[in-house]
């Protein structure tokens, strides 16, 4: 939720919700906290509702009556972004001209076969974003495209084009890279003195996100007389 003011026009908030999938209770709980955030801050509420689909965009965009057909109570009406009125921005130049909207771009059309290459117009342009405005970007999309398998495209082109940022999730992919070459050392390491190693094993040093761990696998690899031999003290 953000204050937000174009010059000359008085302030509002701005409210942003992810839409997943057509729910008939959405329409009463979004009435109930636009009629809150009027209440306690006393500034007029917009609500965004973000979709990546557009059979749910379009049914969220409708407007919803309350009270008695007679006599409307009020009328809910959001702004929704989807896929269907979201451009595909794959030129790194019209990212440049409007961040906001190149971010809910990257958001809404997950599902875009070009989906790709708009995630790398976008890491093209925040490479000479300052940190402060390119950081909640960076997280905003890695939130907004979920399950998708775009999160991962996304995951890698942050590894490898923005590297240099300090984010949440740039430290995380940090410490993951740490972790899998870790990993990797250890295995290598039994590999090289002829050591069998089993599944079983394999699967806990892979699966060990802890670098200092890794790194005590690594120097009892060098030594131990089986591959389990380098959990002997755990």
């Amino acid at each position: 939720m953000a204050a937000l003011r174009r010059s000359g026009d008085e302030p509002f908030l701005l409210a942003v919700e992810a839409q997943g999938r057509k729910d008939p209770d959405k329409p009463a709980s979004r009435a109930y906290y636009a009629s809150y955030l009027l209440a306690k801050y006393r500034l007029q509420p917009m609500l965004l509702v973000v979709c990546q689909d557009r059979a749910t965009a379009e049914w969220a965009a409708r407007p919803v009556r309350f009270g008695p057909p007679q006599w409307p109570l009020l009328t809910l009406h959001p702004l929704v972004a989807g896929p269907h009125n979201m451009p595909v921005l794959t030129d790194p130049a019209e990212v440049r001209k409007d961040l906001a909207l190149a971010t809910l771009s990257a958001i809404t059309q997950a599902a875009n076969p070009d989906i790709g290459a708009i995630l790398k117009a976008m890491t093209h342009v925040l490479r000479d974003t300052p940190a402060v405005l390119a950081n909640p970007i960076v997280e905003l999309i890695a939130q907004g495209l979920g399950t998708y398998p775009a999160a991962e495209t996304w995951r890698k082109l942050v590894a490898v084009d923005l590297s240099f940022y300090k984010s949440p999730l740039s430290d995380e992919l940090r410490a993951e890279g740490e972790a899998r070459r870790a990993a990797e050392d250890v295995l290598d390491v039994l590999a090289e003195r002829g050591i069998a190693v089993p599944e079983a094993v394999r699967e806990r040093v892979t699966g060990c996100g802890d670098p200092e761990t890794l790194r005590h696998w690594l120097r009892r690899a060098v030594t131990a007389p089986s591959a389990e031999a380098i959990f002997a003290d755990e």
